[in-house]
């Protein structure tokens, strides 16, 4: 009996230590998602670019506050904290209009297009053959309407403004191109159309894209469950600033893209060989979603050592692709790439000289030699993968190409590192997100500073450091533990 009262207490005192940390997790969880949402409805993408880093900075420690406090939480309540937080981050994403991109104006209305049986890839947004699938939303008019960085001037019949002298504009970024999305993601811009009420304008793109992100957090979890690895790991995406900001907010098609990129690592991780090729097709729909997600097949062939497995994937992936595009060819007048080689020439891609683009090798090389050298090093870590990476976590190695494309092109746009906050989740390596946070730190910073190339290689040389540093100190922990045993 007087060991009871100990006993009594230790128990009491274990019970209010979990209660305690699942307060603090909930209460580090409550807090993101306040700022998050203070963020996303804060309008100063062109007016207060200075105030807008801020608040994303202010996001972002906040989400490393979150992820610290989750650490303490109780097993059995993680898997239940990380969905009931990825709903709540999630929805912040919605508390208003698309605010850093106009990227959703351009998917409404190609589902417009297709709705009314026309190939999207066969006229421009401003070409007069469509002035019938006008409305105020898309393609305002007047003076007042017409103000604003992010508003386009279209002629009408040869002259931007009409009989009455009013001018017209469009929402639509490059109006005056065809579209550049692959046909997986026109299948879904005209599946939301259609299933769009009138006049619902951006939110069906929005609850689109909150849907498909709740599906990665969702299909990371089974994952993560299966391998019994610590489903923690998922609050990398579910919980991760970007998520509500650019899948949701700005509504942005690559989280489609993500979503069929992580299913199919999941079935290519499995070692039969039917799995593998459906992993494969379920890829080959991620490629043809936004082209991006190729960028993982290194990754679903890591450690391949037969031929067998590796047609096992890329000829399903090869096949889907081709065969997504086939119906678009087969309806459409003009090329179905619409303005891809132009949106790559646009963006610098290929003179290296331009843009912020291959920020960090241009510090140190030439910039005629930034391509070459790009090609060389990305062919040496996709060939380090191929030959060294484990074909069990395929994503480790989908997550080592990815992240060092990104490094070495510094892209300036936030939103395409999502398919790398989603391997981040996959595979546990937090230091790679780093990367993600450079891209609006170039995106939105970078016009608070009026260079983007000087903070092009601020960041990413940043992201690039925390990279080696905790590659390095994790592997000599692990040489540490191997001695010790």
């Amino acid at each position: 009996m007087r060991g009871a009262a100990p006993r009594c207490a230790a128990v009491a005192w274990n019970a209010a230590a979990v209660n305690l940390r699942t307060a603090l997790g909930l209460f580090a969880l409550a807090a993101l998602v306040a700022v998050l949402a203070w963020t996303i409805r804060h309008d100063g993408y062109f007016t207060d670019p200075a105030g807008l880093s801020w608040r994303y900075a202010a996001c972002w420690a906040l989400f490393a506050v979150a992820l610290l406090a989750l650490r303490r939480v109780p097993a059995g309540l993680v898997g239940p904290l990380v969905l009931a937080g990825a709903v709540a981050v999630t929805a912040t994403g919605l508390v208003s209009a698309p605010r850093t991109s106009t990227d959703s104006y351009r998917y409404a209305w190609d589902g417009r297009v297709q709705s009314a049986g026309i190939s999207p890839y066969d006229h421009a947004p401003q070409d007069p053959a469509l002035a019938r699938l006008r409305d105020p939303w898309l393609f305002p008019t007047g003076a007042a309407a017409c103000t604003g960085p992010d508003r386009a001037r279209i002629p009408a019949d040869g002259d931007t403004r009409d009989a009455g002298g009013s001018p017209h504009c469009t929402r639509i970024n490059r109006p005056a191109v065809h579209t550049i999305y692959p046909p997986v993601a026109e299948a879904y811009f005209l599946t939301v159309d259609r299933l769009s009420p009138e006049d619902a304008r951006h939110k069906p793109l929005q609850i689109g894209a909150g849907v498909l992100s709740l599906g990665v957090t969702g299909a990371l979890l089974l994952i993560l469950r299966r391998r019994g690895t610590d489903p923690r790991r998922a609050a990398y995406w579910a919980w991760c600033p970007a998520v509500p900001i650019e899948a949701v907010n700005n509504a942005h098609v690559d989280v489609l893209g993500v979503l069929l990129a992580v299913a199919g690592l999941g079935l290519v991780a499995a070692p039969r060989l039917g799995r593998r090729a459906g992993g494969g097709l379920v890829l080959g729909a991620a490629v043809a979603t936004k082209l991006m997600p190729a960028i993982v097949l290194p990754g679903a062939l890591s450690g391949v050592r037969r031929v067998r497995d590796a047609v096992a994937v890329l000829l399903p992936a090869a096949a889907f692709t081709a065969l997504a595009y086939l119906p678009y060819v087969l309806l459409s007048r003009g090329s179905v790439l619409g303005y891809l080689g132009g949106y790559v020439e646009e963006e610098g891609y290929e003179d290296a000289s331009a843009g912020s683009r291959y920020a960090l090798l241009r510090l140190v090389l030439p910039d005629s030699w930034a391509l070459p050298v790009l090609i060389a090093a990305m062919a040496g870590v996709c060939g380090y993968v191929l030959w060294r990476g484990d074909p069990r976590r395929p994503w480790s190695g989908a997550l080592l190409v990815t992240g060092w494309a990104f490094a070495l092109l510094t892209p300036g746009y936030s939103w395409y590192a999502l398919l790398l906050v989603a391997l981040v989740a996959l595979d546990g390596r937090w230091e790679w997100l780093g990367i993600a946070v450079a891209g609006p730190a170039v995106y939105v910073t970078g016009q608070a500073f009026g260079s983007r190339e000087a903070v092009s290689a601020t960041a990413y040389g940043l992201a690039v450091l925390l990279v080696l540093v905790v590659t390095a100190v994790r592997r000599r922990a692990i040489r540490t533990a191997d001695r010790r045993c």
